[in-house]
């Protein structure tokens, strides 16, 4: 069952990512009210987060799914409250990131490894800030781009994966760095761009579950 759940998760997810182009080509959008495209939009990290439920036992398993389940709470909020709402529900995902993280730190860690994590994150955090179209949001970007950075940097730091779990924490930080980058510039606002964002996201989050219960599960 848990591997038709991934199957399910990944349909959904790539073909949402795929929408727009396929419009474009036909010439028509899919005739879907709004709602549909809000749960079709949801579905990909949802199902993964059922999916990890199924495949890693325990309690960390339970931590990965509902980490990845903040992710596609985040994916939904942003098209029905918007990007503040959303950015708090992806924030605490990554806080819970972070926790489940700490719990698998690799034992050989050196002063120099958590300089590098910190540099990071603040490099992170600054570029963030200026990215920022909108001053005023400036700050906000910045506090959580510093969760997100931390998400990413202890992931490297941990006993996960780093080619799966590690690097779907960076595409979730190159994917945000975009979403920064097109808001509030209309030029760039454009299809390839969407596309980058949405496939970074969605495939840095499978990769995230997939190391996650690769590590869990072996464990």
């Amino acid at each position: 069952m848990s591997r038709w759940v991934l199957f399910a998760a990944l349909l959904a997810g790539v073909s949402y990512g795929l929408a727009p182009p396929v419009a474009l080509a036909v010439g028509a959008p899919p005739p879907l009210p709004d709602w549909a495209f809000v749960v079709w939009k949801g579905a990909g990290v949802t199902l993964l987060a059922l999916w990890a439920l199924l495949a890693a036992p325990g309690r960390d398993g339970r931590w990965l799914a509902l980490l990845l389940a903040f992710g596609a709470m985040g994916d939904v909020l942003l098209e029905t409250h918007g990007l503040v709402i959303g950015a708090l529900a992806f924030l605490a995902g990554h806080g819970v990131a972070i926790a489940l993280y700490a719990r698998h730190r690799r034992a050989d860690l050196s002063r120099a490894d958590l300089v590098g994590g910190l540099i990071f994150v603040i490099a992170v955090a600054g570029f963030s800030f200026a990215l920022a179209a909108d001053r005023a949001l400036a700050p906000g970007v910045a506090l959580y781009s510093a969760g997100l950075g931390a998400m990413a940097a202890i992931a490297w730091l941990s006993r996960f994966p780093r080619a799966l779990t590690a690097a779907g924490a960076l595409m979730f930080v190159v994917s945000d760095l975009l979403v920064f980058a097109r808001a509030g510039r209309p030029a760039l606002d454009i299809l390839p761009m969407g596309l980058a964002v949405w496939g970074l996201y969605f495939a840095g989050q499978t990769l995230i579950a997939l190391g996650g219960v690769r590590r869990i599960a072996n464990r």
